[in-house]
């Protein structure tokens, strides 16, 4: 989930999903609840934790944060070296993604099909926007990580690739490459006071939607998948870019067919396969450590 999370327009909700984690994460989340918070102002301690599904959550939270510090700098070094065989594997990493989480749709119906088209296309247009420039006030850096993290949570669109519509990628990125630099701390604060108020407040609506409307939400959250193929398709042409601080943005491009006869092609075509094949052998191993 944390490699996931540090590319632009690839989420770790996807990975939790297909490794059958997403519903004990949501209810992981919830668990930080009015009762655990009660308990802390009563002094507490021990029934609080016992309210909270630590067991769960520490290790993976540590998986997390072991990806995020370890594998940044080679994930940026290689998309900006490689980046038509990284997003070939990300793109046959997604295509298999749809196909194991659209098995578990419920069934098929007239309102499935709709909220998958009705993901898919919102999904397509979000995917397409512009980054923009934005200010840097305490309310909007708050904002910033309310919304990342939802999106965070969700299958399909990535918190990091918010943050760059938002124009705040770059801004947090160097905020957390230099935590201690002057104006940082506070800046790395207020993100996170967001990002804890996002979470625990779109967890619990996700988890009633998921626990109520079960088909419905699969149906969406697989169509916004869907339309999230539209950023991580390998073959672009570069239409416009904007410097954004030091950092020159792609604002604008439109994906093309590729040219087979092109040096990296072929690789970039096993590399999309050996996405696809390493989800559904990800899927299966989880389902069987689930049976154990």
């Amino acid at each position: 989930m944390g490699a996931a999370d540090i590319i632009p327009g690839v989420s770790g909700g996807t990975i939790a999903f297909i490794t059958n984690i997403y519903d004990q994460l949501m209810a992981a989340i919830k668990s930080f609840g009015l009762d655990a918070l009660i308990r802390v102002a009563r002094l507490d301690v021990a029934g609080a934790l016992s309210r909270v599904h630590l067991r769960f959550l520490v290790p993976l939270l540590l998986g997390v944060l072991l990806a995020l510090a370890s594998m940044a700098r080679l994930m940026h070094m290689l998309l900006a070296e490689h980046p038509v065989q990284v997003w070939a594997l990300f793109f046959g990493l997604i295509a298999a993604s749809i196909l194991v989480v659209g098995r578990r749709v419920p069934g098929i119906s007239v309102s499935n099909v709709l909220a998958g088209l009705a993901g898919a296309l919102g999904s397509w247009h979000l995917v397409g926007m512009i980054p923009v420039a934005t200010p840097e006030t305490p309310v909007f850096l708050f904002f910033c990580g309310a919304l990342a993290i939802c999106a965070m949570i969700l299958p399909g669109i990535s918190g990091a690739f918010i943050l760059l519509l938002l124009g705040k990628y770059e801004f947090m990125t160097g905020a957390l490459k230099a935590p201690f630099a002057d104006g940082n701390p506070l800046v790395i604060l207020i993100f996170a006071a967001g990002a804890l108020v996002g979470l625990l407040s779109f967890s619990r609506v996700l988890h009633w939607l998921l626990r109520h409307y079960h088909g419905l939400t699969v149906s969406l959250l697989t169509g916004v998948m869907a339309g999230a193929m539209r950023k991580v398709w390998p073959w672009k042409e570069v239409l416009e870019t904007r410097l954004v601080g030091a950092r020159e943005v792609v604002v604008r491009e439109q994906n093309v067919l590729p040219d087979v006869a092109a040096q990296g092609f072929w690789l970039a075509v096993g590399l999309m396969v050996l996405g696809f094949v390493l989800v559904l052998m990800l899927e299966h191993f989880s389902g069987s450590t689930a049976e154990q």
